[in-house]
């Protein structure tokens, strides 16, 4: 768990990169590859981000309840109504001294329900949830799961990204999360740029699909290119919209159609 969890975050922004794709915001480009992605860089960062203590040699599963356990609550459903909570945390909830609901102690259901509200760029629950990437069209949704199964289900390429990673600081990491979704793969890092990262990344998978002996390796074909020209999803729609679509998004409905 611990080196999938830390594998997952340091690449985030590298799948957000391969996959940026939004680029508009009420019929104009909006400045960013992933518009998404950049709000999530000054939305709550209580419940949003990085999480660097997940790179501490002491990380654990108890180092991500107590960091949940901090996380501001948002309500406590109660007799089909939602009761705001705002401010207080689920450790003083946990010790019966929720104001809202006095000498109360949670649930497994409040416990659940306070998960689904943290939002980091790698969110734990029983299993890993992604949320580095924008969405798009049915092939490159396909890609998307690929991409992460070849890096993290097989030993070899989990432990290649482990080593390539290893030694990249917070302030590294935290530089990447805010920088891609402007630059995309074109974001320098160090002696290169993300796109050379990205092609690293893009054959470890690769290479983990072919292991696992499924023939999965065909679901990522449609971001070989992406990443071979460094030329973003969100890059192609805005040269879309500068020539054939004469300056509308109107068209994107189509292009993107499932």
């Amino acid at each position: 768990m611990i080196r999938k969890f830390r594998a997952s975050l340091a690449l985030q922004p590298i799948a957000t990169a391969i996959f940026a794709n939004s680029p508009f915001k009420e019929g104009k480009p909006n400045g960013f590859l992933s518009l998404r992605s950049h709000i999530w860089t000054d939305t709550d960062n209580n419940r949003s981000g990085m999480l660097p203590f997940v790179f501490d040699d002491t990380f654990g599963f108890e180092q991500y309840v107590d960091y949940a356990l901090d996380v501001p609550m948002y309500f406590v459903y109660r007799n089909k109504t939602y009761i705001d909570c705002t401010g207080m945390s689920f450790r003083d909830f946990m010790a019966g001294k929720l104001p809202q609901v006095p000498g109360e102690l949670p649930t497994l259901n409040d416990w659940e329900n306070h998960l689904t509200t943290i939002f980091p760029e790698v969110r734990l629950k029983r299993y890993m949830e992604m949320r580095g990437a924008d969405g798009g069209p049915w092939r490159r949704l396909c890609a998307l799961p690929a991409f992460w199964v070849g890096l993290l289900y097989d030993d070899e390429s989990l432990q290649s990204i482990i080593d390539m990673t290893s030694d990249w600081t917070k302030e590294e990491r935290e530089m990447l999360r805010r920088k891609v979704p402007v630059t995309g793969l074109k974001t320098p890092f160090r002696d290169g740029y993300v796109r050379d990262l990205a092609e690293d990344v893009l054959q470890l998978a690769k290479n983990g699909l072919e292991r696992r002996g499924y023939k999965e390796v065909g679901f990522l074909r449609e971001v070989d290119e992406v990443v071979r020209t460094g030329v973003t999803p969100a890059e192609k729609l805005l040269n879309l919209y500068e020539t054939k679509w004469q300056r509308s998004v109107d068209p994107v409905f189509e292009e993107l159609l499932y």
